[in-house]
């Protein structure tokens, strides 16, 4: 088990540099930079002096140099004012340093928001903190109500419990969230007036009033597709031999549920439940811009809307490390649960 989990951290080390080099690319597109350019000088500057502030600032150096710096293998050079030949800060706001340093990913520095006028750690982390928060009570109404609906629905396939919970659940999971999300406020916010239909002030106290709509949004979905995938696993293990065995043993209905099929039923489950954060990443991202609620997601669209360089960097960074430490996770967990895997 240590070396199968050695081989895929190394594995998942390899991916991270090759996706975070693609995402390095996209966003140092010329394009790019010119937008970057524009919003940091004035409106009217010309294309010279646009050249110009890239060329001070580092933007023109090697693409695989200034890949170095941003991951910290390479000494990080500032500013060169071209006046007077002084080094200088790129970004004031940002305390970097005024001569070469080796600053980067590697120790903890991921660069400065132009945007936020702050570095991208101290507005990164806390709207991932945020978002860890939003998630979690996403994952806790989501888990137990799903698999709760698929072992009711599982258990007698083809009854009229079966039916009618495997048709909310596809419903549920055809609705989009920005679907269900209009729908919620409309209803709970606009109608009846129980609920905010904004998430804003919940950075300043979380209370059922300001923090259902969001929660709700994102689990209704994430529901109706494991009650699905815990439905055919279940149905799939009450066909089993050894359950078949277990009820002319004489052992009832509800002990053969608890006892025998209930662990089995949940391996493949517990493998859909680990993948669900990246999509969370993705969903997370339409909730929190509805609801104004200022977490990992709303700085993910703040930093692409007013090309952000490095904060969509650390964003991207992020969002992988946490899609391939889920899978990592899942994989040991599913060979734990299950022992036909764990000795092959």
């Amino acid at each position: 088990m240590l070396f199968f989990v050695a081989r895929r951290l190394g594995t998942m080390v390899l991916t991270m540099l090759c996706l975070t080099m693609v995402v390095f690319f996209l966003v140092n597109l010329e394009p790019n930079l010119k937008k970057l350019a524009i919003s940091q000088t004035e409106m009217h500057a010309t294309s010279a002096e646009l050249e110009q502030w890239l060329t001070k600032n580092g933007y023109r150096q090697n693409f695989f140099v200034r890949y170095g710096q941003w991951l910290g293998l390479m000494p990080k050079v500032p500013a060169t004012d071209p006046n007077t030949g002084k080094t200088m800060p790129r970004f004031s706001y940002c305390n970097e340093p005024t001569e070469p340093k080796f600053s980067g990913v590697l120790q903890g520095d991921f660069g400065c928001s132009t945007k936020f006028k702050t570095t991208v750690a101290a507005k990164l982390f806390p709207g991932l903190g945020a978002t860890g928060l939003l998630m979690f009570w996403v994952l806790m109404l989501m888990i137990p109500v799903s698999l709760l609906i698929g072992v009711l629905a599982g258990m007698r396939e083809g009854s009229r419990t079966d039916r009618t919970l495997s048709v909310a659940s596809i419903a549920t999971t055809a609705t989009p969230e920005y679907v269900s999300g209009v729908i919620f406020t409309v209803i709970f916010a606009s109608w009846l007036g129980w609920l905010n239909g904004s998430a804003a002030s919940a950075s300043q106290g979380i209370t059922f009033y300001n923090f259902t709509l969001p929660v709700i949004t994102l689990a209704i979905y994430g529901i109706g597709y494991i009650a699905r995938m815990t439905r055919a696993s279940m149905v799939e293990v009450m066909t089993q031999q050894y359950i078949r065995t277990a009820r002319l043993k004489g052992l009832s209905f509800s002990a053969v549920v608890v006892k025998h099929a209930l662990r089995n039923a949940l391996i493949a489950p517990f493998t859909i439940i680990m993948l669900q954060f990246p999509w969370l990443l993705t969903g997370v991202v339409i909730v929190e811009v509805m609801f104004r609620y200022q977490g990992f997601g709303y700085t993910l669209v703040e930093a692409a809307g007013n090309n952000d360089i490095d904060l969509l960097l650390g964003c991207s960074l992020v969002s992988v490390f946490i899609v391939l430490i889920t899978q990592l996770i899942s994989d040991v967990g599913y060979a734990y649960l299950n022992p036909r895997i764990r000795v092959q």
